[in-house]
């Protein structure tokens, strides 16, 4: 399946499906289209049935089982974003055959280097041929390569009827990167019982749990006065919000946290000295934690308004998706069919949470169960980005065998 995978990876990251946070539209970017348009001419072709592409650009199909018996139905989900945070436009990979352990200068003119000092897990990959980016712009393998493993092991399946599987269900969906993946995803009408996302990182990675999420703008009204007759007058929102962050805990941002640990994010900020606009994302996997931190900041909210004034600040406050744990371990054995598929194609199972979030976490909660699957890209949203062709080719392996073992334990 390598020469499968790589083909239809290359094929999608020259799709450019940035989606855009801005937007008030489903999906956030009509480009997305683009893509979904190619993937449902590739799923006619396959000869795959009930196929829909509806309005809002969520993209299913159905492949028929192939032999009798009480299989449950399963579905495999990727996204078919990319991140706002980077270029997805005019994608130029480079590629790093037989990689032995070496730094890569990825763009000499602006001197880029994926260093294995900064980056120690590129020596998984030794031995395999690495995709990066140029510098200019992010790979994709968020979630393309996610994309491009369901559609290869979909053509494997339907040109090797031997390998015996029950009905499997394929969704792509718009706008993930921006928390709105599912909004409108048709659960009852997808009609799976079970369902895996392919959007997992590293080689070996199988995730149920996922942080809780939520997302936090505060506006902040200043007072702009002639800097020469300022004094005493001016209200500077662009250094109120920098008050502000400071009284968040510095080491509870991403950079200084890991596994289990959250944390607030700064994900923008923009205005000058009469208005301003910050933007967060505030995560923790445990949901206590999670409450804690949001009442934190709205802490810190009300500190600012006792200090500067009511009116000056407005806070939109919005929880995004749950720990998808709370559903998935009732139905764990999910996750023990994914982690023995791993095993049987020689992939060594990593079980970790996720540190952020899939379309699977919150179809967890609307009654789809949908832990999620390496996908085998690292560095995802910036110019770092890289995935290795094998990991795409073990993924593929990975839903095959899944498939079969669905239809080979027959359960319930």
């Amino acid at each position: 399946m390598k020469e499968k995978v790589l083909e239809k990876f290359l094929r999608y990251i020259k799709i450019d499906t940035k989606s855009d946070d801005s937007s008030e539209t489903t999906p956030s970017t009509e480009k997305q289209f683009n893509l979904a348009n190619v993937l449902k001419q590739e799923l006619e072709v396959l000869g795959l049935v009930d196929i829909s592409l509806d309005e809002k650009c969520y993209l299913m199909a159905t492949l028929p089982a192939n032999t009798d018996g009480d299989i449950p139905v399963i579905g495999f989900i990727s996204h078919m974003d990319t991140a706002p945070d980077m270029s997805g436009e005019n994608v130029n990979p480079q590629f790093w055959p037989n990689y032995q352990g070496e730094d890569l200068v990825i763009n000499k003119e602006k001197n880029l280097v994926l260093t294995t000092t900064e980056f120690p897990e590129m020596k998984m990959y030794i031995g395999n041929t690495i995709i990066t980016t140029d510098g200019n712009t992010l790979l994709g393998a968020d979630d393309k390569a996610g994309i491009a493993e369901i559609m290869t092991a979909i053509e494997y399946l339907v040109q090797h009827p031997e390998i015996k599987h029950g009905t499997i269900k394929v969704g792509f969906t718009p706008d993930e990167e921006i928390g709105r993946g599912v909004d409108h995803f048709d659960v009852e009408k997808f009609g799976a019982k079970y369902a895996y996302t392919m959007d997992g990182g590293m080689l070996g990675e199988l995730e149920y749990e996922n942080f809780n999420a939520a997302g936090a703008k505060l506006f902040i009204q200043g007072r702009n006065i002639h800097p020469g007759y300022a004094k005493s007058k001016m209200l500077n929102s662009i250094l109120i919000a920098m008050e502000f962050n400071a009284l968040l805990p510095v080491f509870e941002r991403p950079e200084f946290t890991e596994k289990y640990e959250g944390f607030y994010h700064l994900i923008k900020m923009e205005g000058s000295v009469e208005n301003a606009m910050i933007q967060y994302i505030i995560r923790d996997h445990d949901k206590v934690k999670f409450e804690q931190k949001k009442a934190l900041f709205t802490d810190a909210v009300e500190f600012m308004r006792k200090r500067y004034g009511d009116d000056m600040f407005r806070l939109e406050l919005k929880d995004q998706y749950y720990n998808m744990r709370e559903m998935v371990e009732p139905v764990y054995h999910i996750v023990e069919i994914a982690k023995k598929a791993m095993e049987d194609v020689g992939v060594v199972p990593h079980i970790v949470p996720i540190r952020g979030g899939t379309d699977g976490s919150r179809l967890s909660y609307m009654g789809l169960p949908c832990p999620n699957i390496f996908a085998g890209g690292h560095n995802f949203h910036g110019k770092f980005e890289y995935v290795a062709v094998e990991s795409m080719e073990k993924a593929s392996e990975v839903i095959v065998r899944i498939a079969q073992m669905y239809a080979e334990k027959s359960i319930a």
